[in-house]
């Protein structure tokens, strides 16, 4: 089972993917979304940044904050929830995983499985 603090990030990405696409969808530029998601929650660009990555864990008080700005239930941060869908990273990654597969031959294809699998 994942730790508390990456369930938190894993919900508040979501979060922030959530508000970007609806950002997007209404015809805002990608650009300078992380700062107005920062903004939203209320904390610097870099927090949000190191939060984000991992580097800074999101501890109660911001995890409450960030409920509080996106309407959620107190607590809703803490709770494991199903991925609702693959992030544009991890499309892009296996995009690029199956090119090389379908590209390749058996050894080749051998090797890249081996390669997955001890990482």
């Amino acid at each position: 089972m994942s730790s508390i603090t990456t369930i938190r990030r894993i919900n508040a990405v979501a979060l922030f993917q959530a508000f970007a696409e609806e950002r997007i969808a209404a015809g805002v530029a990608p650009k300078g979304l992380e700062s107005a998601w920062a903004e939203k929650i209320e904390v610097s660009g870099a927090t949000w940044s190191m939060a984000k990555s991992g580097a800074r864990p999101i501890g109660d008080k911001l995890a409450r904050q960030i409920e509080q700005h996106c309407g959620k239930a107190t607590r809703w941060l803490d709770e494991a929830r199903e991925p609702a869908g693959l992030t544009p990273g991890e499309q892009q990654f296996l995009s690029l995983a199956l090119k090389v597969y379908r590209e390749t031959n058996s050894d080749g294809r051998k090797r890249l499985k081996q390669l997955l699998k001890a990482f």
